[in-house]
């Protein structure tokens, strides 16, 4: 009987713990406190986080998080890891924003709490040049590559089109210009950047982008579930930027085309 009113106690005293880690989220003052926003990301996805000199981080979202730590009056520390593992580093508590050109969708709002938009973006679909592929329509039982853990992973398998994930989108290109697949899907404007690097060093229309593009999607930043405070902060600073310019104006120094969010 005692180790049965032993194990009751363990046990409630188990859930109590994760109940309440679950819910604290992280606050403005946590991250004051520390004199860092921490984030997590998948520095792949130009123009939004890539590698520049020395291996820095760099992109759209940088820039933009930068303008949010100079607001609250603390740094930016980065972490770098495979997409895929960037949502259930959030979910877990390890860092206080997921920034990876991540989509708001139903599903993922399960798990984390997300910023307001500040972009909307599209989902892509690349082609060699020659391809028969020219439309949606025609990825019916042809093979696709994309990034796993994405929202274009989540698309194509949904459409049944069969689909091989790679950790980065690199290797997701790769495997479209060696032949293993037939088409790869990613999001428009890191398309246009990879696609653009690409055909400069391999012959211009080596790949193709198709003009019709799979979805429409608004981009945010992932924070824990209950870090509503930390949120409401961000969304005071994302909307000002947004209203203001300065993030077209981010976009137009990456020379990238950039869409207002319907907040």
């Amino acid at each position: 009987m005692k180790k049965i009113i032993a194990l009751a106690l363990s046990l409630l005293m188990l859930t109590a713990t994760l109940a309440g880690c679950g819910s604290s989220g992280t606050t403005l003052a946590d991250v004051k406190k520390a004199g860092t926003l921490t984030i997590a990301t998948s520095p792949d996805f130009p123009p939004f986080e890539s590698l520049g000199e020395n291996n820095a981080v760099e992109g759209i979202e940088i820039e933009i998080l930068n303008t949010i730590c100079e607001r609250f009056g603390v740094t930016l520390t980065i972490n770098q890891m495979d997409f895929d593992s960037v949502i259930p580093g959030i979910n877990a508590g390890k860092f206080d924003l997921g920034v990876s050109g991540i989509s708001v969708t139903e599903e993922r709002k399960k798990n984390v709490l997300f910023t307001d938009p500040y972009c909307l973006a599209a989902q892509a679909i690349v082609v060699t040049a020659g391809s028969p592929i020219a439309s949606k329509a025609d990825l019916t039982g042809k093979t696709v590559s994309v990034q796993t853990g994405t929202t274009a992973e989540d698309f194509c398998m949904k459409e049944g089109y069969d689909v091989k994930g790679f950790a980065a989108n690199s290797d997701a290109e790769a495997a479209l210009v060696t032949g293993k697949v037939d088409a790869w899907v990613i999001d428009d404007l890191t398309a246009a950047e990879m696609v653009k690097a690409y055909n400069e060093e391999n012959g211009e229309g080596s790949l193709v982008i198709l003009s019709e593009a799979m979805t429409t999607e608004p981009y945010a930043f992932a924070l824990t579930l209950g870090s509503d405070d930390l949120a409401a902060e961000i969304n005071k600073i994302i909307n000002e930027m947004v209203s203001d310019g300065s993030i077209a104006a981010i976009f137009e120094k990456y020379d990238a085309p950039y869409t207002a969010p319907h907040n």
